[in-house]
This record gives C-alpha cells, sequence and structure tokens, in this order.
C-alpha cells in the first residue's frame, strides 16, 4: 500500500469513526436506557377534576389520584389549558375536529405507537414531564398538563405515569368530599409564589406566609448550588 493510499485509508477510517461508534454503542445505550427505564417505579394518575384558583385569575389546578384513589397529587396548569379542558367536559361540538383529537386518531389507525407521559422530576416549581415510546424508549419533552390533557383526550390510551417516589412525596391524602385541595408549595411558579406571599401577609395568615417565605429562600440556595437544600413536603390550601 502506497503513502497515498495510507493517507486515503486513516482520512476514510476518521470521517467513519462516529458512525461506527454509534454502532458499536447502540445496542449498548439501548440496554441502558431499558435498565434505567426498569429501575424507576412509577404510579398511573388518573385525571379527576380541573378548577381555577380562587383568588388567582387564570391558574388553575389539575387533580389526579392513583389507580385506587388513595392519595392525589394537584398539577397547576395555565389559563390555555383550563379552556382545553373546558371545552372537552363540555363536549364542544367541535372538538372532535381539533388537532390534539385528530392527530391522536390518526396515530391509533395508522400505527401501533405505544406512548406513555411520564413525569419523573419537579424543577424549579415545575413538574418535569416527557412523551415516551414504551418500545424505543425515545423520549420528547412535555408540559406536564398538556401530557394530562393528551391522556384526557385519548380516553387513557396513554397513560400518565408518575414516578412512585415523587408522587409519595408530592401526595395527600385523597377525599373525594374535599371542599378544596392542598397544593405543595415546591410546585408554585417564582411568580405565583411571590403573589402568595403578598396574600398571605395582607391577610395577616403568617404561617402561610413563613411557608412560602421558606420556600422562596430554599429555591434561592439551589440556584446558588448550595448543598443541603432539600424539597419541602407539606402542602397548603
Amino acid at each position: 500500500m502506497g503513502l497515498s493510499d495510507m493517507a486515503t485509508k486513516m482520512i476514510c477510517d476518521r470521517a467513519n469513526a462516529p458512525s461506527l461508534l454509534r454502532t458499536f454503542l447502540a445496542p449498548l445505550i439501548s440496554q441502558n436506557k431499558r435498565r434505567k427505564y426498569l429501575m424507576i417505579k412509577r404510579v398511573r394518575l388518573i385525571f379527576k377534576s380541573v378548577s381555577e384558583i380562587v383568588g388567582a385569575k387564570n391558574i388553575g389546578l389539575l387533580v389526579l389520584t392513583d389507580s385506587a384513589e388513595m392519595r392525589q397529587v394537584v398539577l397547576p396548569c395555565d389559563e390555555r389549558t383550563l379552556q382545553a379542558f373546558a371545552m372537552r367536559i363540555k363536549r364542544t361540538p367541535t372538538v372532535d375536529k381539533l388537532l390534539p383529537e385528530v392527530l391522536t386518531n390518526v396515530v391509533q389507525w395508522q400505527t401501533e405507537l405505544r406512548l406513555e407521559v411520564h413525569i419523573d422530576r419537579l424543577r424549579k416549581g415545575k413538574y418535569q414531564a416527557v412523551l415516551s415510546n414504551e418500545d424505543t424508549l425515545d423520549e420528547v419533552p412535555i408540559m406536564a398538563a398538556d401530557g394530562v390533557l393528551l391522556s384526557f383526550v385519548t380516553r387513557g390510551d396513554i397513560p400518565v405515569m408518575m414516578a412512585e417516589e415523587l408522587f409519595m412525596r408530592q401526595s395527600t391524602v385523597y377525599d373525594d368530599g374535599a371542599s378544596g385541595v392542598s397544593l405543595p408549595v415546591n410546585t408554585i411558579s417564582d411568580e405565583m409564589l411571590q403573589s402568595a406571599l403578598d396574600k398571605a401577609i395582607k391577610n395577616e395568615n403568617y404561617e402561610m406566609a413563613s411557608d412560602l417565605r421558606d420556600e422562596m429562600n430554599r429555591r434561592k440556595k439551589v440556584s446558588r448550588g448550595d448543598v443541603g437544600s432539600v424539597e419541602p413536603q407539606n402542602g397548603k390550601e
């Protein structure tokens, strides 16, 4: 082999190296993904209700329970999601022509995709969710509230699954006859948190104000990277 041939071979080998490496590592990556997937115990969530927060216009709460209806978890949602659920709960005549309904029908008719919504983390007051392919384990990020809506649209064919550890930390006892719901302060956005703190101080609800201020301080510690900050487990109305 001449010098030029050797140089050409080296260039070709180097160019193909990433592709060859991906081919070699693909089975290992797939195995690791599946192992990680199986290691996370998840609880299937069942949608129960949606309501608007009293005194907080355009902010809603989605109530979901475990299959046994023993515990509940509450997800905040925005005005858009509130309206989307209202249209479907009231069975507005045109709802079957909306994009989510049309696309899910196409997926069900023309593919064999098996999908799940996974909610496995809570970061900066927001639940982090992904839409996961059960067979390939490929994932795409999705807003947690939109994931619940997608499950509602498909009548549960696309289930919502929450990491068991997260569910037990964030959930409270479910009471079907309760007039209100408990919302953990660590699921409230920074803006909602400040608004709730101002309202608590105005109403002289100092216990609530103290809890809210503690959560604000905890988030500041997390953003600075301080060690030892933990997720609170209490919930407030």
